[in-house]
């Protein structure tokens, strides 16, 4: 009897601590250490069959909705068999509950089965929220703010019933901000040894959350305090570094550390001509490094810069392409001693210069000029001198020849034209504003460069062009036209041929002035008439600064590729080139590793040139084949003999470039005249004097040599 009155004391007490805890809200919310369902009963355990079931239709290519509640709670449950599941999930609204796309039917079927959390109480119950509307049955759990924009982000085009404010009020009213349990990440509670739980481990967590990311990209801001960066490139000889191009003359070198070295790789600020009004496009403009500049360390700078040979005339500027090599004692500088001139062309006006350079993998130079918003009269003027405006010029600068800095292929459509420049390949361009060339050749083996473009003179509205050989894009249609953005300039991008993203593979990347962010794709032709593969455009969503930690801020100035393939873009908040207001950011697909394992390459440490030309070749210039042409005045295999013009006389020796070194008793530019009081060569008698002079000269040319 004793024992019966016990056991039933112990009952009442133990049902009056559970109903004390059931209610919600008398004394805040519930301990983490009791869960409760949705309507305040104890959450069950499930039986090992049941477990057994739900982890081997996991494994089946489709699952209903009560099989996917029974895998996110597979331990504790208010949903203790699937049918019950079912039965809670299908209560509620189908409108809200119901969509047709993919990636937001999955995030839904997973909020569905917040009912089935052993939290399910904490989830759904808030006393705010019961204050404003007491009767009102919640629609949505208690979102972790993440995950909140992530659901708002992926599912606001396809149930705007649901999405009527913007995601800061919504997740405001719907997520969890007082650090409470929040779905889907709960409070961690970590599991004693050997005991079941529904925690997940640390390993695990970053897993999930690349799992519920949404369908956007994130740009991380990689640099900041830039100024007015114009583009990035790599030089592609394994170290992996980036080597930035600002505005007024100044290239700066990015480590894979992401430090920025003090000493600039590259400073022609005295030769550039930049200027600091909106919309004027003077400065430094691009640089391109040779395929082969891991051996020969030349690279190719376009500017603008005005000199006094070129001050008599119409033009406003010129336009330079120089050819410059590394320096021989590091790797992280350019020897500006070293400068050949490629080309020159007269500018009128200072919009739609153009003026990118870069390298397709047949390794020829493609040189990408605007039309200068030059007229037919201007040509006129101009005599002549503005032939290469508006066109793309292909150049081989592998050459042996010192008398010239590049050859014509080939088979350049105006190779033999008498009324056409040789270089042109195409024409008919009118602001292209940075093109692209596919690392990866099609498959009749031609080259695919993509470049944007405006669509006539002063124009607004876009296009994107396919470069192709002898084409006039006067006439010519393009790939893809675009509408006319509230007046912003389309800027071009790169074709994705990273391995970071799979999603963006093969598409090209560009944006407009104002910070839009396209992509351009192939998709199969829907009309049977029409080509196999047509290219479609949509925008490129970024997310926001708490979903990927930084946003992208200001206009954009231009795009950037590293070794990999992987994209950069290049914003600035200001016009001003003296503002340091640029930043660095990189595109990335939140739903996949920042480096996956599969995309890592081992560093290079850059290396000193070592070729026999570089390190041989010390008074002349060494072509990109390895060739030492020699300068005014120097001859020989590697230039090391000096060249006098009339040749000295009198047993003089040429020691510089027309600079003898006369024997004792002569003077002269070529030793031509004996001092006076000196006595001739027939004068001198014995073999003692002749000893004696040759001994001086010899003493003479040791202390020059030293």
């Amino acid at each position: 009897m004793k024992h019966l009155q016990f056991m039933l004391v112990l009952a009442i007490a133990v049902n009056v601590w559970e109903c004390g805890d059931a209610k919600f809200g008398e004394r805040g919310e519930i301990s983490p250490r009791r869960r409760r369902c949705y309507d305040g009963s104890m959450p069950k355990r499930l039986k090992k069959r049941d477990r057994k079931l739900s982890v081997d239709s996991g494994g089946s290519g489709s699952s209903s909705s009560g099989e996917v509640c029974s895998r996110l709670y597979p331990r504790v449950s208010c949903c203790p068999t699937r049918r019950a599941a079912y039965q809670i999930l299908h209560r509620r609204d189908a409108r809200i509950f119901s969509t047709n796309n993919t990636e937001c039917g999955r995030l839904l079927e997973e909020i569905k089965c917040a009912r089935c959390s052993p939290n399910a109480q904490v989830l759904f119950h808030s006393p705010d929220a019961e204050a404003k509307a007491p009767h009102r049955e919640p629609d949505l759990p208690r979102l972790c703010q993440d995950f909140c924009r992530e659901f708002y982000y992926t599912c606001r085009g396809h149930i705007p019933e649901l999405f009527q404010a913007d995601v800061d009020e919504f997740c405001q009213y719907y997520g969890r901000r007082d650090g409470g349990a929040c779905f889907p990440d709960y409070q961690r509670k970590p599991p004693l040894r050997g005991q079941e739980s529904n925690y997940l481990g640390d390993e695990k967590i970053e897993e999930i959350s690349r799992k519920h990311k949404h369908n956007c990209y994130c740009a991380q801001e990689v640099l900041s305090g830039l100024r007015q960066p114009v583009a990035v490139v790599h030089c592609g000889d394994g170290s992996q570094r980036l080597f930035v191009l600002e505005r007024e003359g100044v290239v700066r070198i990015l480590t894979p550390d992401l430090e920025v070295l003090k000493e600039p790789f590259l400073d022609i600020h005295k030769l550039v001509q930049s200027s600091l009004k909106g919309g004027d496009e003077r400065g430094l403009l691009s640089l391109a490094f040779h395929p082969n500049y891991k051996k020969n360390g030349k690279l190719y700078v376009s500017y603008t810069t005005n000199q006094e040979r070129w001050a008599i005339g119409p033009h406003d500027h010129i336009l330079r392409v120089v050819e410059y090599t590394v320096s021989r004692k590091t790797p992280n500088q350019v020897d500006t001693r070293t400068v050949r001139v490629l080309m020159e062309v007269a500018e009128l006006h200072r919009k739609n210069l153009g003026g990118q350079l870069l390298f397709g993998p047949d390794g020829l130079l493609h040189i990408i000029l605007g039309d200068g918003m030059i007229t037919l009269d201007d040509m006129e003027e101009m005599d002549g001198l503005s032939d290469f405006t508006g066109s793309v010029l292909r150049v081989d600068v592998d050459t042996d020849s010192c008398a010239s800095s590049y050859t014509i292929p080939r088979d350049n459509p105006y190779f033999n034209s008498t009324n056409q420049p040789p270089e042109i390949f195409a024409h008919g361009l009118h602001d292209p504003g940075r093109c692209a060339v596919d690392r990866l050749q099609s498959d009749n083996g031609s080259l695919v460069i993509l470049c944007t473009d405006a669509s006539g003179k002063n124009s607004s509205a876009g296009r994107i062009l396919e470069i192709a050989k002898g084409k006039d894009y006067e006439h010519e249609s393009s790939v893809y036209d675009l509408q006319a953005s509230g007046g912003a300039v389309p800027v071009g991008g790169f074709i994705y041929r990273g391995c970071q993203s799979r999603r963006l593979y093969g598409s090209f990347v560009f944006g407009d002035t104002s910070g839009n962010l396209r992509i351009l794709q192939k998709v199969p032709s829907p009309a049977p008439a029409s080509p196999a593969e047509q290219w479609q455009e949509r925008p490129l969503c970024l997310g926001s600064a708490g979903s990927c930690g930084s946003t992208l801020v200001g206009h954009i100035l231009g795009f950037g590729e590293d070794e990999l393939g992987e994209v950069y873009i290049l914003a600035s908040s200001k016009s001003m080139a003296q503002s340091h207001s640029g930043k660095l950011y990189k595109l990335v697909d939140p739903k996949r590793p920042q480096v996956p394992k599969e995309c890592q390459r081992p560093l290079e440490p850059p290396e000193l040139l070592m070729t026999a030309c570089s390190r041989h070749c010390k008074n002349g210039h060494c072509t990109p084949t390895g060739k030492c042409c020699c300068s005014h005045g120097w001859e020989g295999p590697f230039c090391r003999i000096a060249k006098c013009e009339p040749a000295c006389r009198h047993g003089g020796v040429c020691m510089e470039p027309d600079t003898c070194l006369c024997k004792s008793g002569y003077s002269g530019a070529q030793c031509e005249t004996a001092e006076r009081g000196m006595p001739s060569d027939q004068e001198k008698d014995g073999i003692l004097d002749h000893i004696i002079d040759m001994t001086s000269y010899l003493l003479d040319l040791t202390s020059y040599i030293v």
